[in-house]
């Protein structure tokens, strides 16, 4: 089982070059970076895991710039966004940041994708809560339009549409390895086994029931099951959960690391060492 792992990377933390230098050093598997544009002070949305904002979150770097520095600087460490923001975008820039961050990763890049929890934040980007699953839907399959091999037209429903247009790069294989994360449910298993290749569940929690139903999903899309991938995300680890993730087929699981200094942050990754 392949071993990476995730940061909120700040202005304040150990930069996208050491680290990355550190995890390919050290054998991880990848580095997986988080999303925030901003974070409005004024805030009537709930912080998921309960208590205060933390500090990390309003200090975000943007992980298409710090990737691009870390994968200029590693050959094998695979890159990853855990997640962006689909519907935050103009998506026919991002459809050009992730094949161009493909392209000079050498097909390194895995897009995880999701529609985020901070209403206020997605309403400074003119998105509609309500419809925020079927609008990120919408962009991605503008991406895909963007990404065939022959110039491909697409009339969005939210209002952005494409021409067929030439747009180089092209990820490698069509389209990046896409993954959506969020919390299980029959319309985001859908989604998933609709527009993906797999799922990023948050913490690993409840798979053991979870599975089943987003394999039926799955299945009942047409989709091969021997093809699903579960990747769980942010997992703070220890030997019986990476055990029980590997039962159950994952071949990938991402460590979160803590948003800190240089130091700190290698010395986690000594601890984590154990379990490569």
């Amino acid at each position: 089982m392949r071993i990476s792992t995730t940061i909120f990377l700040t202005d304040e933390t150990i930069s996208p070059v050491r680290l990355a230098r550190e995890l390919e050093q050290r054998g991880f598997g990848g580095l997986y970076l988080p999303e925030h544009t901003h974070i409005p002070v004024a805030r009537d949305t709930d912080y998921p895991a309960g208590g205060e904002l933390p500090r990390e979150y309003g200090r975000t770097l943007d992980p298409f710039v710090a990737l691009g520095q870390a994968a200029a600087v590693t050959e094998r460490l695979a890159l990853g966004t855990g997640i962006t923001l689909i519907t935050e975008h103009d998506p026919i820039a991002l459809a050009k940041q992730i094949a161009t961050l493909d392209h000079v990763s050498g097909a390194r890049f895995t897009l995880g994708l999701g529609f985020g929890w901070n209403r206020e934040e997605a309403a400074d980007h003119g998105v509609d809560w309500r419809t925020r699953r079927e609008l990120g839907r919408d962009r991605l399959n503008l991406m895909r339009a963007l990404w065939a091999p022959e110039p491909t037209a697409y009339a969005g429903e939210f209002g952005h549409s494409v021409r067929a247009s030439e747009a180089w790069p092209k990820p490698a294989g069509g389209a990046p390895r896409i993954l959506l994360g969020g919390a299980a449910g029959p319309k985001l298993f859908a989604q998933i086994a609709a527009q993906t290749d797999g799922w990023m569940p948050i913490g690993g929690r409840g798979l053991t029931e979870s599975l089943p139903v987003l394999k039926e999903a799955w299945e009942k899309a047409g989709r091969d099951p021997k093809t699903l991938e579960i990747v769980p995300y942010a997992v703070l680890p220890t030997p019986g959960k990476l055990a029980h993730y590997a039962e159950l087929g994952c071949e990938e699981v991402v460590l979160q690391l803590p948003p800190a200094t240089e130091p700190e942050v290698l010395r986690v990754l000594d601890a984590y060492a154990e379990y490569l």
